[in-house]
């Protein structure tokens, strides 16, 4: 059996839907739909063999009662927003929650894969490599960043790098995160507009480096980043704590012309205030060192930013699920 965690959110579910194209449906689904009812859209069509909320799903581990018989944790459940203000939520929902399930995965020996994040990174003046001895002097510019910085940082002093995976996710963007709210991409986001009156709105820069629109992220379509965890479900052998993006950072600018392209019209960008409460935490460049995970075998090509928006566009038309 396979426990997929976040199964019905983003990237879980295109994990499960990976899983599925494999031949596997004996996999537990751990979510938190209750809040997020558009998340169930997500399971819909897939093949799983039972769902547990993740209360319930925590409430067995520590009881010992969890599911026999788990060859794998694919832990990709975590509050993602960048928003909330709230450092013990995300303390206990990210960092607890899953030291709870690592150390009950290590005393069982079961393969454990997790999510990390891009946000560890902070303003990069530490740079965006993945390598072990930089990990620690990382500065995440927010809360989320924190929770996921500091779980990183425990697996490492407890050395358990050689047993897991952790996965440090640029920015990814494509099918299945309608349900995000404010946390969507912008591709979805702006399709909309885009689509109906040709017009896109970013933010303005506030550092005198980048133009309007010219602050860049690496951006990376989520069925690459499925790929990716499939690859260290399938590699039992490889452990590490790996980036997960391109290795080219792209402008937001570029990523309004992509969508246009994918819409087929010509657009305008707009350029507009950048909320208060972002501006402090803003990263204005991210652009992932993939070298470990090129070293540890993974070898498929990132799908280009212009051709992923392409193929997220003929999602969005009628808002399909992967």
């Amino acid at each position: 059996m396979i426990i997929l965690t976040g199964g019905a959110g983003f990237i879980g579910s295109c994990v499960l839907a990976g899983l599925n194209a494999l031949g596997r449906e004996d996999i537990l689904v751990v979510d938190h739909i209750a809040d997020e009812p558009l998340k169930e859209n997500n399971l819909k069509n897939k093949k799983y063999k039972d769902y547990l909320d993740k209360s319930v799903f925590l409430e067995k581990v520590l009881a010992q009662q969890a599911p026999q018989g788990v060859e794998a944790v694919i832990h990709m459940g975590a509050c993602s927003s960048t928003l909330i203000q709230d450092p013990e939520y995300y303390r206990v929902n990210n960092f607890e929650y899953s030291r709870h399930l690592a150390r009950w995965a290590m005393d069982q020996n079961i393969r454990f894969i997790y999510a990390s994040s891009a946000a560890t990174y902070g303003d990069g003046s530490k740079g965006y490599s993945d390598a072990d001895e930089v990990t620690p002097a990382l500065q995440p510019l927010n809360d989320y960043g924190k929770s996921k910085q500091d779980f990183d940082c425990w697996v490492l002093d407890n050395g358990f790098q050689h047993q897991f995976v952790g996965l440090k996710f640029f920015n990814v963007f494509g099918p299945n995160e309608y349900h995000k709210k404010d946390m969507r991409s912008l591709v979805l986001k702006a399709y909309p507009r885009a689509a109906a009156e040709g017009r896109i709105a970013l933010f303005k820069s506030y550092n005198s480096q980048y133009r309007d629109g010219e602050q860049k992220r690496d951006f990376i379509y989520v069925k690459d980043a499925a790929d990716v965890v499939l690859y260290f479900w399938g590699h039992r052998n490889v452990s590490g704590i790996f980036n997960v993006g391109t290795g080219r950072a792209r402008s937001w600018n570029d990523l309004a012309r992509a969508l246009f392209s994918g819409i087929g019209k010509p657009g305008t960008i707009e350029y507009k205030d950048m909320p208060e409460v972002l501006r402090g935490q803003y990263q204005y460049f991210t652009e992932a060192d993939m070298t470990k995970l090129r070293e540890c075998g993974y070898r498929k090509p990132f799908t280009s930013l212009e051709d992923a928006v392409a193929d997220y566009v003929t999602y969005l038309k009628d808002r399909r699920h992967l």
